[in-house]
């Protein structure tokens, strides 16, 4: 794609990272096939080639954003399908990211919308404001027939009220910052069956609290440290951690966003420079796709640069290192069907595809892929609140898709994704670490209690 910025404009760094990302775009168009909302609303503008178009105008003209762009880029999923489809590597992440940026520093949204969007930013990161927030929503939900009539917002209101959990999970013990030491019985006795010796410790690693999810799913977390600990690997939840910065990131607002990294940032390299850390291990793949791109985020901060890279490069989602760690063997023999859910952040933002489900493999499961499996579920950070009826059309089309297989249980790596699902089919969801941490000596997942078909002990046989 030819360009005509100006030499000043390309002074400005991210200017230039978007222009030579227009510049490998060759309109071939192979994203639209793959891109959700274009197979929905079927409109160009609603397809990276169109939206690419649109940030073009908009960032070489200098323009400020207008109605008609800001609508085409607020209806972007963010999901990358349209990376992992492109042939000449358009990095549509960063372009549509600064395009975000340059809407919030240039358009004035309608009060409502500016409204909403300023709650979400100061409640989501916030686990406690976030916690009083369910227990609001709780306390509305019986009123949702009249918060949907609300003019302008209601749509969005109501999503907010539907997305809420009936219940809202206890905090539990593993939700602090700490140290959990590793455990050393089952590898000594997974080390006697092979005869070998087992190492005091296999590796020590930051775990992310993360925000949204420990709140709605404070399990996941709490199966990630037995999972880890069990094989070996001391696991510490690092003080001063925040918000990874993602869900204000792709929401545009820059400031809020990088300040909330920055200081996740910090409370990791003061592991990394005591004790030391093999890895940050993230268990909520939207979180880990943006943590790995810390490098780019700060490229330009003098301040930041150098330690940010440092936390990129040895960030993982936790069944990519658990992938190159190696699972134990398993105690129990299952004849569960499991529908993996490959996250949109984990398959194309981050790469991951088979580690996951070798995994779970590897564990005993019986393992089916999902039709359309590219095509996101709808969920998107915010989107499903922002986006509600787009969002309610993929998540019909994913459970569809998901229940075609008859599966016993939905597994994913993405609190995100699990939230949006488990609202559209009574299939239990769990995350992947807590099949994999129940099949190596961990309980059962709740959410699994009753179902007909279980595991018995391998060692009793």
């Amino acid at each position: 794609m030819q360009t005509s910025f100006s030499l000043t404009q390309l002074a400005d760094p991210a200017m230039a990272a978007s222009e030579k990302i227009l510049r490998t775009c060759v309109h071939c168009g192979f994203c639209t096939a793959t891109c959700p909302t274009y197979l929905l609303l079927g409109d160009e503008l609603d397809s990276p080639r169109g939206r690419i178009y649109l940030i073009k105008d908009m960032l070489e003209g200098n323009k400020p954003a207008v109605p008609e762009v800001v609508k085409h880029i607020d209806r972007c999923l963010s999901c990358l399908s349209c990376m992992t489809t492109c042939p000449s590597g358009v990095h549509y992440m960063h372009l549509v990211d600064h395009a975000r940026a340059h809407i919030e520093e240039t358009y004035t949204r309608p009060f409502g919308d500016r409204a909403l969007r300023a709650v979400l930013a100061f409640v989501l990161p916030y686990p406690n404001r976030f916690r009083l927030a369910l227990l609001g929503a709780k306390l509305g939900s019986p009123f949702r027939p009249l918060v949907a009539r609300v003019p302008g917002l209601g749509n969005r209101l109501a999503a907010m009220l539907d997305l809420a959990p009936a219940e809202l999970p206890n905090r539990n013990r593993t939700d602090r910052p700490g140290t959990f030491p590793a455990e050393t019985r089952a590898l000594e006795a997974s080390a006697a069956l092979q005869g070998t010796t087992a190492p005091a410790r296999t590796g020590r690693v930051a775990l992310l609290r993360g925000c949204a999810q420990s709140v709605l799913r404070p399990d996941f977390n709490e199966a990630a440290i037995r999972l880890l600990t069990r094989h070996g690997v001391e696991v510490v939840q690092a003080r001063g951690e925040g918000c990874c910065g993602a869900l204000t990131h792709h929401m545009g607002k820059a400031e809020s966003s990088h300040a909330q990294a920055k200081r996740t940032i910090d409370a990791w390299i003061a592991e990394m420079d005591g004790e030391g850390l093999d890895a940050i291990v993230v268990t909520a793949s939207g979180c880990g796709t943006t943590i790995k791109d810390y490098g780019f985020m700060f490229r330009d901060d003098p301040a930041y640069a150098e330690k940010a890279a440092r936390v990129s490069g040895i960030a993982k989602d936790v069944t990519e290192y658990m992938a190159g760690l190696g699972l134990m063997p398993t105690l129990i023999e299952s004849d569960l069907v499991v529908a993996y859910h490959s996250a949109c952040s984990m398959q194309h933002g981050q790469g991951i595809r088979t580690e996951p489900k070798n995994l779970l493999k590897r564990a005993g499961f019986a393992v089916k892929d999902v039709p359309e499996g590219h095509i996101c579920c709808g969920s998107a950070g915010t989107y499903n609140i922002l986006q509600p009826e787009i969002a309610g059309r993929l998540r019909d089309r994913k459970v569809a898709n998901i229940e075609r297989m008859r599966p016993d249980v939905i597994a994913t790596g993405n609190i995100g994704c699990a939230t949006q699902i488990g609202k559209g089919t009574a299939i239990p969801i769990v995350h992947t670490v807590e099949l994999l941490d129940w099949a190596t000596g961990g309980p059962k997942p709740a959410v699994l209690e009753g179902l007909a078909s279980g595991p018995t002990l391998a060692a009793a046989e």
